[in-house]
């Protein structure tokens, strides 16, 4: 090495290092997908995806298991192995049809239909208890003969018009500020649905009754009732119900069932033992689409109350746990776009119908884990039947609806769907001529839509 001047060797210095503070931060992918999730989440369009594509997927899948299910029930009854498939299937576009005209209504055609559809299912429930009309399935007097093999259920369309009328009727009363008076929320509310309930109980459906219960106690929380009022409310139902099921042999049995490991006495919890072996023989990933062993006359309402339980033995915990996420999902979006809006009659409306989607679900899947007695009420969109199907759809319009009028949805969707059109212009090609209107349309959306999320 040369030496310097002074015949020394030359120091060597100490490379600087940048100050920690100008050093760029470490990429870490967690919170990177973190962030990248989150901004997901909180675009306008979230909820109208999620209630969307969760409603369709339900849908789809419960017409795959509806006919896996059926198949050996319709054969026992000498009918074709499609019989029940093509009755649901044929619901379910009548149910999509009422889905679109229902996700395209404004609001206040919405309210409108309040009062009708509460008057026309209070007088289909009357019709039930009229001798000659109503007809008994399975010990419940609750149906109305159509012609042929195909009824309807009056109760289930008395759901719908509890949360129709209910969140008009909150709403009005909101804006007269009524509702810091307890009379006021009370009334008329709680005894149209004690009317509702009373028709529903003489025909002896406890499942339906359950429901319309926890939808009324969810319009009455989103109004904000206080905790006294709530509880006296809550404890008036209870005392109902204990009445009800003390002085029943059959709902006393189903209590009973709960947890139940075996059939026990003259079987009396036969299809609550066999849906849990039905469940657990299905293993991580199941025994195959169509390879259910309790369908085979093993387990009763296989196609309806208990779709889940073969859902499991065919499909596994991950077809299971799969369903589980789409309610997950579909109650999230719900509740989301109650929170989210400032029209009173979109919060209570969105609130009652993810009650009343949540409620059935968590009873009828509660039942079948042997968590909660047999209620027979059906899992939504997925179970056979095609009056819970319709008025269920219809609900899951209404929540399209409001999602599409979130604070920046309508932007966004008029971004993700332009109108491809061209001004007429004299003479050129087409690459010559005025731009497409899609263009203005993207910068009024941006104009509108600060955060630039779609």
């Amino acid at each position: 090495m040369p030496g310097s001047r002074t015949g020394r060797p030359p120091v060597q210095r100490a490379v600087r290092r940048p100050p920690a503070a100008s050093r760029p931060p470490r990429d870490n992918p967690v919170r990177r997908l973190h962030t990248r999730v989150q901004k997901a989440w909180d675009r306008p369009l979230t909820a109208y995806y999620l209630i969307f594509g969760g409603s369709l997927l339900i849908t789809v899948l419960g017409l795959v298991m509806v006919y896996s299910a059926s198949q050996i029930t319709a054969l026992q009854m000498s009918l074709p192995g499609s019989f029940f498939f093509r009755k649901q299937f044929l619901a379910a576009s009548i149910g999509a049809a009422l889905l679109l005209v229902a996700s395209r209504m404004p609001v206040k055609l919405h309210r409108g239909l309040a009062y009708p559809i509460l008057a026309g299912a209070v007088f289909m429930m009357a019709l039930v208890q009229v001798p000659g009309i109503g007809m008994s399935v399975n010990g419940n007097q609750n149906w109305i003969s159509l012609g042929g093999s195909f009824q309807i259920q009056p109760s289930e369309f008395g759901k719908l018009a509890l949360v129709l009328w209910g969140a008009d009727l909150l709403a009005r009363k909101q804006d007269k500020k009524l509702l810091a008076q307890w009379k006021h929320m009370l009334v008329p509310l709680v005894p149209v649905a004690f009317m509702l309930l009373g028709l529903i109980m003489l025909g002896g459906d406890m499942g339906t009754a359950i429901i319309l219960t926890a939808i009324l106690f969810g319009l009455l929380w989103l109004a904000g009732a206080p905790t006294r009022l709530f509880v006296g409310v809550l404890s008036i139902a209870a005392t109902l119900g204990v009445i009800l099921i003390k002085t029943s042999p059959n709902r006393m049995a189903r209590l009973q069932c709960i947890g139940a490991t075996d059939p026990g006495p003259g079987d009396a919890c036969w299809q609550a033992v066999h849906g849990i072996y039905a469940l657990a023989s299905g293993g991580i990933f199941g025994s195959g689409l169509g390879a259910s062993v309790e369908k085979w006359g093993q387990l009763p309402e296989a196609h309806t109350d208990f779709i889940f339980a073969v859902t499991g033995e065919e499909l596994g915990l991950a077809g299971t746990l799969s369903v589980l996420a789409l309610f997950a999902a579909l109650g999230y979006a719900g509740i989301r776009v109650a929170g989210r809006t400032e029209d009173p009659f979109v919060r209570y409306a969105a609130g009652g119908v993810t009650t009343w989607i949540t409620a059935q679900a968590v009873i009828n899947i509660g039942a079948v884990l042997g968590l909660l007695p047999i209620a027979g009420v059906p899992l939504p969109l997925f179970s056979y039947g095609g009056s819970a199907l319709l008025p269920t759809m219809f609900a899951i319009g209404l929540l399209i609806a409001f999602a599409r009028d979130e604070p920046g949805a309508r932007a966004a969707l008029a971004m993700r769907h332009p109108r491809f059109g061209r001004k007429r212009g004299a003479g050129g090609s087409a690459f010559d001529r005025s731009p497409r209107r899609w263009n203005t349309m993207r910068r009024r959306a941006s104009a509108a839509r600060p955060s630039g999320e779609r």
